[in-house]
Order: structure tokens, then C-alpha cells, then sequence
């Protein structure tokens, strides 16, 4: 018999070494997705914010980013902006901070554009290569449309980006339909250990460890995995009370109590951990199969309804997966296995058993997949291996309704409506941050006006230039404005004259901080803004975890962020 020589271990490649960390994040499949993406930076103003966001996006390995900017750079950008030096003035900026950004990670491909954002536009598909937009302000108008609309048009996400003096905003607009498979959940959340709906194999298996317990020597006792434990007792409850579980909260520790009398006072094996393991697990592995909201909210979409030809393969996956729960009344098993007091060799039994039942309902799915897809005439589009992921993570998958980023002029095209009673809500918490939201709106409608009125190609921040007597005053205007706005479509709500006249004089006092900023940048509210956005830019680039629903707010001066959606 010819012996069989496993294969010798391979070391890490340098690739896998240089993102160890990460890897252990979002997985080799994220950091594909990482490294297939290209993200367009609009930069205006000083620019700090986002060439911050890109230093979090290349360190990471992002495959390709451009910069638009057509800036040269001055004196000023020198105090805020780490990636610019004494040689770089005059020089364009977009070039500059691609130079040196490009030098954190020589595996990534960095892009300049030094042309007015406008000309641009005006080029045929221009944004038809980016997969994610990332626009700050000030920004005019058309272009803030243009480049909203190409967003939801081409599903392609865009954040829009504030950040002056302490304060600092961003919102991310997501495709009406952004679902999401690993979220990411708490490791014990995905433990189906299916108690109450055993199949045969761990019926038989279960009976195997436990079916003379009286007669097990003391180590063998004390080692039986609580998961058999747990279904040994309940199949001994059900014999004494016709065949039921335990269902209320006074039958289910009296069943707890079952087990914790079964452990052997006199076991030398530490008190059997093991019983002990199946006394605290007991009454959340007796709670019914039930599926979250989130989960529901999938099936119940139109998408995972009504397949069509075009339909994303993670509304045709769901569709077979909707199937299974309707048929088995239960979601495919993950697969996964806590870990717990046992011998290693029933714990591989107990291990080798999930994941063959995990296997199973991963097949069955497979097969009702293959089944849509020669319906909708596209035979074995989607590999097996997003199925198995998409069994693996059934119970936590998300659908974010990605919503629209609102225009800068909130008496245009844009209503309130459906959030004004929850902005109104949060204008007269006296702790929200919302004030800070309503100032950035002012100041975007501020910078438009002033570049219009002057007939200016660039803007005007507020408390900038030789010319700001009047800009608190115009500033606090513009505020009052948008603070009539909310109220009026906010309805009828319950405050006092005292209530309002205090909320606005914390949006008048946030509107004062961000003309006394004059629209600079600094540097460190800037550098920590930007970690924020690129965290939640790899969120949407990977599809994993869940991304902000959708404007966060951060005030520097209290060390506070809030999310609000808008």
C-alpha cells in the first residue's frame, strides 16, 4: 500500500502578507472587489478631506483612483495638506496629491485630471468607468445634479463630502437596492444548532453519545458535547409530556433544571462544564425558528418576487432560498459549530455532521437555482460558491433602499416631507447635532448664490475674502429659511415658542462656527473624517458589513458623530 504524502504547506505570498490584517476582515473575496474598484475623487475647496478619504482607500490596496481637481496649488494648501510640499506650489494639486498619495502603495494606480469639473461632464461617458464617486463641497449645482443623477441612473454610489473648520458631514447615496449578504454578525449569532428540528444524522448522533448515560465512566461524562446533551433532554421531556417541547418560560427551566440535576457532584472533571455549557445555552436553543426582519424584508422584495433576465444573482439566490424556508420552515443550516467542552473525535463527528447538513440544503438550493436560471434562459450564470455563501450567511442578510442625496436648494425639486418630522424631532434635542447639518445647507446655498450673484467661476465661502460685513447675517438668513422649511412640512408637533426660539439659536451659533471657519479646512478634523468616509467606502466596495442609512454628522468640538437619514 503506497503511502499518500499530503502536499507540503505553502507560505504566504508577499500579497497576503502586506494585507494579513485585513484579509482577516473582509476576506479575499472583499479584497478583490477592493482592488477591482476605481474611485473618482470631484475635489474642491481646500481639498483635504478627500485626499485624506483616498490615503485610507490606497493603504488598503484600492486598485485605481483619479483625481479632478483644477486647482493649482498655494501657500494655504501647505498648512492643511500632508500631501503637498514647498516644490509643489504653482504645480497642479490634483497631480501633486496623486504623486505622493501613489507612494503609500506602489500597487495601486493613481489618476489626475487638472480641468474644470464642468468640461469634464461635458465629455461622452466620462463617469462610465468609476465605480464610486466621491464629491466635495463646494460644488456647483449642475455638477452636484449631474453627477447625482448619473449616480442613481448607473447604480454607481456617491458620497458627498463637508468638512469645515470642526465640523465636518458626509452622505452616501446607495442604489435603490443594496443588499448586502456578509454583514458581518456577532460569531455566537451564527450558530444554528436546529434543537427543536433535528435531522436524523444528528438524532442518531446525539443518541450515540448519550444513549446510556448512566453507564459512561466519569471522563466520558464530562465530555459528552452539549449539543447532544441538549437534544438527549429534550427528547426525554417530550417522552413525559406527549411528544411537546418545552414551550413557555416555566416548562423550559424546568428543562434547564433537568440537565443541571444530571451533572455528577463527584466528577473530578472540573464540575462538567459541559452540562453546565448546555444549562446556560438551554433557553435561547429551545426559542422557534424564526427569521428577522431583515431577512423577511428580501423575500418580500419585488425583486426576489418577480425574476426577470436581468435580475442580480443575489435576488435569484434569495428566490431559492425564499423556496427552501417556505417548504422546511427553516433557513439553510450555516454550517457552523461553537466550540465546547468534548474529545476531539466526537467533536469532528458533531462538526462532520453540521457541515454535511449544511452540504445538503446548500445543494437543494443549488439545484432550485439552476432551475430559475434555465427559466430565465441564463443556465449556470452564478457559481456554486456564492450560493454556499449566501447559505452560509441566509440568517443576516441585509437590503439597504439606497435614497436619493438631497440638492443643495431645499426649496427646489426637493421635499422634505417624508424626514422633516424627524429633523424637526431632532432640531429641538437640545443634544442632536442635527444644527450642524442645517448650517452645511446654508453654506452650500451661501457659496452658489455668491459665485452666481458675482458671475464667478469659483465660489465664496462665508467669513472668506475681503468682503464678509454682511455674511453672518446672510448666512443666519439662508439658516432661518431652511429651518421654516422643515417646520412647515413637519406638520403639527408638540413644542412650545421657548423650544423653537432655542433651536434656533443653536443653529444660529453653529451657522456663526462655520462662517468663523471662513472655509478652511483643518487638518486633523479633516484626517479623521476621512478615516470615517473610507471606512464606509470599503463597506459599499466589498458588500460587506452595512453601510451608513445615510448622512453622518461629526462635530469636533464635542468628539461626537451622529446618523441621520435624510
Amino acid at each position: 500500500m503506497t503511502e499518500t504524502i499530503p502536499p507540503p504547506l505553502q507560505p504566504p505570498t508577499s500579497k497576503e502578507r502586506k494585507y494579513d490584517r485585513q484579509l482577516r476582515l473582509w476576506a479575499a473575496t472583499g479584497q478583490r472587489a477592493l482592488e477591482e474598484s476605481h474611485i473618482l475623487l470631484v475635489n474642491s475647496g481646500p481639498g483635504v478631506v478627500g485626499v485624506e478619504t483616498l490615503k485610507n482607500l490606497v493603504l488598503p490596496g484600492i486598485g485605481n483612483f483619479t483625481i479632478l481637481d483644477d486647482a493649482l496649488v498655494c501657500e494655504a494648501d501647505l498648512g492643511v495638506n500632508f500631501f503637498l510640499d514647498e516644490d509643489s506650489l504653482g504645480s497642479s494639486r490634483a497631480e501633486q496629491c496623486c504623486r505622493l498619495l501613489q507612494e503609500l502603495n506602489p500597487d495601486v494606480s493613481g489618476n489626475f485630471i487638472a480641468e474644470p469639473t464642468t468640461r469634464f461632464l461635458d465629455r461622452p461617458d466620462s463617469l462610465q468607468p468609476f465605480t464610486l464617486i466621491l464629491l466635495t463641497s463646494p460644488v456647483d449645482p449642475t455638477v452636484f445634479s449631474r453627477i447625482a443623477e448619473h449616480g442613481c441612473s448607473t447604480q454607481t454610489p456617491v458620497f458627498f463630502i463637508h468638512s469645515l473648520g470642526f465640523y465636518s458631514e458626509f452622505s452616501v447615496q446607495l442604489p435603490a437596492a443594496f443588499p448586502i449578504i456578509d454583514t458581518h454578525p456577532d460569531p455566537t449569532a451564527l450558530n444554528d444548532l436546529r434543537i427543536l428540528k433535528p435531522w436524523p444524522a444528528l438524532e442518531q448522533l446525539a443518541h450515540e453519545f448519550c444513549g446510556d448515560l448512566d453507564q459512561l465512566d466519569d471522563h466520558d461524562h464530562g465530555h459528552i458535547p452539549y449539543v447532544a446533551l441538549l437534544l438527549h433532554f429534550v427528547e426525554k421531556w417530550k417522552a413525559a409530556h406527549g411528544g411537546n417541547p418545552p414551550e413557555n418560560y416555566a416548562e423550559k427551566s424546568e428543562y434547564r433544571k433537568l440537565i443541571y440535576a444530571a451533572q455528577r457532584r463527584d466528577n473530578p472533571e472540573r464540575g462538567e462544564e459541559n452540562y453546565m455549557e448546555a444549562y446556560e445555552t438551554a433557553l435561547k436553543s429551545l426559542n422557534a425558528a424564526t427569521i428577522r426582519s431583515s431577512v423577511r424584508d428580501v423575500f418580500e422584495a419585488p425583486e426576489c418576487k418577480s425574476l426577470a433576465t436581468d435580475s442580480a444573482p443575489f435576488w435569484v439566490i434569495a428566490n431559492a432560498v425564499s423556496q427552501f424556508h417556505s417548504k422546511h420552515g427553516v433557513l439553510p443550516l450555516s454550517g457552523s459549530l461553537p466550540d465546547m467542552k468534548a474529545q476531539s473525535a466526537d467533536y469532528v463527528k458533531l462538526q462532520t455532521v453540521y457541515r454535511a447538513k449544511f452540504r445538503e440544503d446548500a445543494a437543494e438550493i443549488l439545484g432550485t437555482v439552476r432551475a430559475l436560471e434555465r427559466s430565465l434562459r441564463k443556465p449556470n450564470a452564478i457559481p456554486g460558491s456564492s450560493i454556499d455563501i449566501f447559505c452560509k450567511n441566509a440568517a443576516h442578510i441585509k437590503l439597504v433602499r439606497g435614497s436619493t442625496i438631497r440638492p443643495m436648494n431645499p426649496d427646489g425639486p426637493f421635499k422634505w416631507t417624508d424626514r422633516a418630522k424627524a429633523a424637526a424631532t431632532s432640531l429641538l434635542d437640545e443634544t442632536s447635532l442635527f444644527p450642524i447639518h442645517v448650517a452645511f445647507v446654508a453654506y452650500d446655498q451661501f457659496v452658489s448664490l455668491s459665485a452666481a450673484d458675482a458671475g464667478k467661476k469659483r465660489f465664496r465661502a462665508p467669513g472668506a475674502g475681503d468682503e464678509t460685513a454682511h455674511d453672518e447675517t446672510d448666512m443666519i438668513a439662508l439658516a432661518d429659511q431652511i429651518l421654516s422649511h422643515v417646520f412647515k412640512q413637519a406638520g403639527q408637533l408638540s413644542y412650545s415658542k421657548e423650544d423653537l426660539a432655542a433651536a434656533k439659536g443653536r443653529v444660529y451659533d453653529t451657522v456663526r462656527e462655520v462662517v468663523r471657519a471662513g472655509g478652511a479646512e483643518l487638518h486633523n478634523i479633516a484626517a479623521l473624517t476621512g478615516g470615517l468616509i473610507a471606512q464606509e467606502v470599503i463597506k459599499v466596495v466589498t458588500e460587506q458589513y452595512i453601510p451608513i442609512d445615510n448622512t453622518c454628522i461629526f462635530d469636533g468640538i464635542r468628539s461626537k458623530t451622529e446618523v441621520h437619514r435624510l
